[in-house]
């Protein structure tokens, strides 16, 4: 996870990268998998086995020295993210697209020997590291140490980032920068629901993550391109996702530089303000009503 200093930086989930795949008729199959374990001479040194084959293995999303049997499908995979992308092809028919119970996978293959053997972190048969980091809950491996993987009970799934760096919110039912520990508005659930833009479920997406001041939570992608097509608003809620003072300034100088008409110049409107929360009874102009409470002109009339 990378490291969240405001609401407008990413709370990252995790790392994600694409799988080269071939579809052949109904065949879908990943080029990995026709390769065979490389010949390799045994080790009884420690030190030497940890580091065989190291780097060298897995896929785009994971470096490990050993594959997984999907326990769903009984095929072998790298790893789950390539079992997902491969059986959620549009070449795959769409009554048998399924992703994989990751916490449910027993048996791995190591990529140097080739033996099928239980979730473990050396293999049984070469001795070989699968991934210098392992969780055995998760049946994660990987050898790209440098994510800084930790697990989090309370997610109950591995992160990256830190341990130290996060922290879990059991409200929210996620893991936050211990910068927001005491400053981010908590949200029930605020991880367990779709990305209000794409609709990817963001409590384990591979994608950046970001909190917006409102305490909901959208890709970090999805907020930007939001911003580019000068959408400033919180999707679920309406509240502004950054600093508006300058903005409404501008409407400021607008609203006084813009008469208005003679039948409006004596209507009174009532609006509820996006950001505060509160109602005012307002003059109202053709370019926007303005929120006594906070000044803001994210309103609407009710």
């Amino acid at each position: 996870m990378a490291e969240v200093a405001t609401y407008s930086e990413p709370q990252q989930i995790g790392t994600e990268g694409n799988q080269q795949m071939t579809c052949r008729g109904n065949e879908t199959r990943n080029e990995q998998f026709d390769s065979q374990a490389l010949p390799f001479e045994k080790s009884n040194d420690p030190q030497e086995l940890m580091e065989m084959g190291y780097m060298q293995y897995g896929c785009a999303h994971y470096r490990r020295r050993c594959r997984i049997r999907a326990p769903c499908c009984n095929e072998i995979f790298d790893c789950r993210h390539c079992h997902n992308e491969i059986k959620n092809s549009i070449c795959v028919d769409q009554k048998e697209r399924h992703e994989i119970p990751r916490h449910e996978v027993n048996q791995v293959i190591c990529s140097l020997c080739g033996t099928e053997q239980e979730v473990r972190q050396e293999c049984i048969n070469c001795g070989v590291c699968f991934g210098k980091y392992f969780c055995e809950a998760c049946k994660l491996f990987d050898d790209d140490i440098s994510k800084k993987q930790y697990h989090c009970n309370g997610c109950g799934i591995c992160r990256i980032g830190g341990r130290d760096n996060f922290f879990h919110c059991y409200k929210c039912g996620c893991c936050y920068s211990v910068i927001l520990k005491n400053s981010h508005p908590c949200v029930e659930g605020a991880m367990h629901h779709d990305c209000p833009v794409c609709f990817e479920f963001l409590f384990d997406s591979t994608n950046d993550v970001t909190v917006m001041p409102c305490g909901h939570t959208i890709h970090q992608n999805c907020l930007k391109e939001m911003r580019d097509h000068f959408q400033f608003a919180c999707p679920l809620c309406s509240k502004s996702v950054c600093d508006m003072s300058k903005v409404w300034e501008k409407f400021d100088r607008e609203i006084a530089a813009t008469p208005i008409p003679e039948p409006y110049q004596n209507k009174m409107v009532r609006i509820l303000c996006n950001d505060c929360g509160k109602t005012s009874n307002v003059q109202y102009h053709i370019v926007a009503q303005k929120c006594l409470n906070c000044k803001s002109y994210n309103t609407r009339q009710t």
